[in-house]
């Protein structure tokens, strides 16, 4: 699966018991659709993602930076503190595509041959066969 969202803030890199590092943020999608008779609806969905695979990654992961998403959804429901249950969507990111930053004049597009930087899966551009 795949999905493409907006980062709301900067990633964070934790590390688990076992000493892997895994890194955490949180994307928006915002979607809308017309009603036969009204007034467009915008829909805006938050989803938790987390990847295991190149925790060096997470200095590109800036709030505002633009991605493509490959992995798996996984939904999921807490209590909370006022014990009512929460539903959640967690995304586990395989793959992570660069498309844009964030600017104060929109966004701006990454051209990953041209900057040489790490691929989602570590290598360098260059090291890639194709």
């Amino acid at each position: 699966m795949e999905i493409t969202g907006r980062l709301v803030a900067d990633a964070a890199v934790r590390t688990t018991k076992t000493e892997k590092k895994v890194i955490g943020f949180t994307i928006v999608i915002n979607d809308s659709y017309r009603p036969k008779n009204g007034d467009r609806v915008k829909i805006t969905t938050y989803i938790e993602c987390s990847y295991w695979l190149n925790p060096g990654i997470a200095e590109n992961l800036q709030k505002g930076t633009l991605v493509e998403l490959f992995g798996r959804m996984e939904a999921g429901a807490y209590t909370n503190k006022d014990g009512k249950a929460v539903g959640t969507l967690n995304f586990h990111t395989e793959k992570i595509k660069l498309l844009g930053k964030a600017t104060a004049s929109g966004t701006e597009r990454i051209d990953s041959k041209a900057t040489n930087k790490q691929t989602a899966n570590g290598a360098e551009d260059d090291d890639l066969p194709f």
